[in-house]
């Protein structure tokens, strides 16, 4: 079968070796191809799935998408333990080790500025949700139903009411969502605000306030997410969720798939 180079991450060389029972896409397992002082972590797939064509296909099936993105970020995590790694999209590949050469001295100067900058530095990820508090749910829960509306007036004006509590309740959150960002800029080295998640496409429960990366370093990594932790229980009704440390996905320039 004919096979092609696929490219997870570009970092410099490192002395720890990785985990032996560490499999990338198609449960290859990485290898490390040394170019011009610079390593690219890659692993053969074969090209029935991953030529030109192939990849159209996959794109429309999300569970082939899903099992690849999982593999793909598996190794990603694991140079993060051990490197500073540079993510690389979601699918590059190349023909050859030689390719892959190619493909690293053309970006050195790049990939050599990058990972200066991000040395020894993580990616948080930091999202705030609007959401039924425990007792405004059960408050909702255990409430008889309401009324029969009077008259239309009586019905418009109960949509108002319902309406504005809602609007402030949005507020509060916004103002929220705004002094946590503050606090936690001021501990990252860098930062980026992503487009709010759609809960339908997400799954997860409430209205996405905020959802932002923060670039910070290892060595002050305790202490932000101790000032996250602290704020989970500010306010009734927002749900704080972290997640990392990760590769900086949000700050190489690569998209996270």
């Amino acid at each position: 079968m004919t096979g092609l180079r696929y490219v997870y991450a570009v970092c410099r060389p490192f002395g720890t070796p990785l985990q032996a029972e560490l499999t990338g896409i198609g449960g290859a397992p990485p290898a490390l191809l040394h170019h011009h002082g610079l390593v690219a972590v890659v692993s053969t797939v074969p090209e029935a799935d991953f030529s030109e064509e192939a990849l159209k296909a996959h794109l429309e099936d999300l569970d082939w998408l899903s099992a690849a993105a999982r593999a793909h970020e598996g190794v990603v995590d694991a140079l993060t333990t051990v490197t500073t790694p540079l993510p690389l999209r979601l699918a590059t590949v190349f023909r050859d080790d030689s390719a892959v050469r190619t493909m690293i001295e053309a970006r050195e100067d790049h990939f050599r500025s990058l990972l200066d900058r991000l040395h020894d530095r993580v990616e948080w990820g930091v999202k705030v949700y609007l959401e039924a508090g425990p007792a405004e749910s059960a408050d909702t829960a255990q409430a008889p139903a309401p009324a029969r509306p009077a008259s239309g007036r009586d019905y418009l004006r109960r949509r108002r009411e319902s309406s504005h509590a809602q609007e402030e309740k949005w507020q509060r959150a916004e103002r929220f969502a705004h002094g946590l960002h503050e606090r936690l800029a001021e501990r990252a080295e860098e930062f980026r605000l992503h487009p709010a998640q759609n809960p339908a496409l997400s799954g997860t429960r409430g209205q996405n306030v905020l959802n932002a990366a923060y670039l910070v370093s290892r060595k002050h990594s305790e202490e932000f997410v101790e000032l996250v932790d602290r704020t989970k229980d500010e306010a009734a009704g927002i749900r704080v969720e972290l997640t990392g440390p990760w590769a900086a996905y949000s700050f190489t320039g690569e998209a996270k798939s």
